[in-house]
């Protein structure tokens, strides 16, 4: 069983030749985002909670350390401090917004609440460029969200800039490599903000800026060998971009080691299993087993209501049903003791040390699933992925989890250069628990499983032909366990609610929900209320992430 409850032992970049810049979780609401711009100017980055300490920091060897923004005050109680070692390491230290108050605090500056706080757009005025801020123009747009206020900066440090209620927006002391920046370079509402990481890790870490998605398929390949060796492999494959480019990374791996189990669990869209089969089977060389578990699922799903019982039941059921499907490889291999009067479990045949079939499964886990599963001592579960916090304590298999260190777009890029088909790539994201997860409110039937499908093929078909599909991140239906009066036929009627959900983004982290045509949304509406049956009402959700979610549950 992967434990997630604690930093991982190594970094999840795996390579000892790419340059690294740690960056420290205070439970800012932009902190994820932080890792993905310093991945972006090429440089791997790995989000670590806070409190894991200058020792376990050290130990890989970063070439910088950035300090995130949070919520809380400096000078709270319980508010998160800062392990002076950091600033011990011999790397330059970076902290934005709270970590530059931490750092200022920490080395004699003086900070204080403000009478007014900076929330939003505010405007920079730079009175030294120093080195943090070489190039950038006297006055810029910058967005910030903070109350306490850096009024002087520490000993031997030079302020750099100001802004409309910070005296100090940003210090730098180049001699120690200490710098502080109280906005946000990591959101776009601040121009200059990739301009200024970009400087701090070229001119300030002195990073070789040499890591990228797609350069790292070979080095995967080789680390799935290393683990695998000659070891049977199951993969779990959905049909979506990040299962296939795992079963594909690993098939290059270890070639008819592997066995692809797509599990149909009677939670997938319309026609969604026939387009899996006949995909995978003209564009990939290996096997593929097609389980059919519907009524397993439903079952299991029977009286289930509450979102994260959904997740894990769904996601023990997909591990008890590999578990099987790789005693069936031992068998067709004349192993002993599996079968008839003798079956075992997975886990009795694994503790008795026999033959298995495959101890290895592999997973499109992605970085965003680990970090939602609250994958790091400390860090809040937003919900918990199937594939990830869903998963049984009892199992057994060994994880092949190749993307574990990669965002979504960075899983395209991957799948792009080992050259998956252009439609698999650009595939929307769809979870794993399906429209388990979609049906809210209410216990999960094959009746409202019907009706969601059909709401959500009219939706996806009209989507793409108004043009739209490669411009939205996701859009799909969502099924509330709610009835509403209506009226159709000059008749009374009583059916239920769907809810149009379409967001943009550009790693699931934080989206906008999309501005849908006016037009497409009354063809989508007329559509559904008109075509199915028990459906009255059509609505859209309009909430960003933060402060809701992508998916419903």
């Amino acid at each position: 069983m992967t434990d997630t409850s604690t930093p991982p032992e190594t970094p999840l970049s795996t390579r000892s030749d790419v340059d690294e810049v740690v960056v420290l979780d205070f439970g800012g609401q932009y902190s994820q985002l932080i890792a993905r711009r310093v991945r972006e100017c090429g440089v791997f980055s790995e989000l670590l909670p806070h409190h894991v300490g200058a020792a376990e920091v050290r130990r890989r060897k970063p070439k910088g350390v950035i300090l995130s923004g949070g919520p809380a005050s400096v000078y709270a109680p319980d508010a998160p401090p800062l392990d002076p070692e950091l600033l011990n390491l011999g790397v330059p230290v970076l902290g934005i917004c709270y970590g530059m108050q931490l750092l200022a605090r920490e080395l004699g500056g003086r900070v204080e609440s403000a009478e007014v706080g900076e929330y939003g757009r505010s405007q920079l005025t730079v009175h030294e460029q120093g080195t943090l801020l070489r190039g950038q123009p006297d006055e810029q747009p910058a967005w910030m969200s903070h109350r306490d206020t850096v009024y002087s900066p520490p000993e031997g440090a030079t302020a750099l800039a100001s802004s409309t209620s910070s005296p100090v927006a940003a210090f730098e002391d180049a001699d120690r490599g200490l710098y502080g920046i109280q906005y946000h370079p990591e959101v776009v509402h601040t121009p200059y903000g990739q301009q200024t990481l970009m400087t701090f890790l070229r001119d300030v870490c002195h990073c070789a800026m040499d890591w990228s998605a797609a350069n790292i398929a070979e080095e995967q390949i080789r680390l799935i060998r290393e683990q695998v060796g000659d070891g049977k492999v199951i993969c779990g494959l959905s049909g979506g971009v990040d299962s296939s480019v795992a079963a594909l990374l690993v098939h290059q791996a270890v070639g008819d080691q592997l066995t692809c189990v797509y599990v149909d669990h009677g939670l997938m869209r319309k026609n969604e299993t026939e387009q899996v089969e006949r995909t995978f089977g003209e564009h990939f060389q290996v096997p593929l087993v097609v389980v059919d578990a519907k009524d397993r699922f439903l079952a299991r799903l029977k009286g289930v209501t509450e979102p994260e019982a959904k997740r894990k039941a769904i996601g023990g059921e997909f591990i008890r049903i590999f578990e099987e499907e790789a005693l069936k490889l031992a068998v067709g291999a004349g192993a002993e003791g599996v079968e008839g009067a003798d079956v075992k479990t997975f886990g009795e045949v694994s503790a008795a040390g026999g033959d298995t079939g495959a101890k290895f499964l592999v997973q499109g886990t992605l970085y965003s699933d680990v970090i939602e599963s609250g994958g790091g001592t400390g860090a809040a579960t937003i919900k918990s992925h199937h594939n990830v916090g869903g998963l049984p304590e009892d199992m057994t298999f060994e994880l092949v989890e190749p993307l574990r260190a990669l965002f979504k777009d960075e899983v395209r890029a991957v799948g792009t250069e080992i050259g998956l088909p252009e439609r698999m790539v650009w595939r929307q994201p769809f979870p794993g628990p399906g429209l388990g997860i979609r049906i809210v409110g209410g216990e999960v039937t094959e009746e409202k499983l019907d009706l969601l499908r059909e709401c959500d093929a009219i939706l996806q078909e009209e989507v793409r032909a108004a043009g739209l599909y490669r411009e939205l991140w996701q859009s799909f239906c969502v099924l509330p366990d709610v009835r509403t009066v209506g009226v159709q036929g000059d008749e009374r009627t009583y059916g239920y609610v769907v809810a149009i959900r379409a967001v943009t983004s550009d790693d699931a982290m934080t989206a906008d929900w999309a501005r849908l045509p006016y037009d497409l949304l009354d063809q989508i509406a007329t559509r559904m209320v008109g075509e199915v049956r028990q459906i009255n009402r059509v609505v859209l959700d309009i909430t960003s992430k933060p402060p809701g979610t992508i998916e419903w549950e």
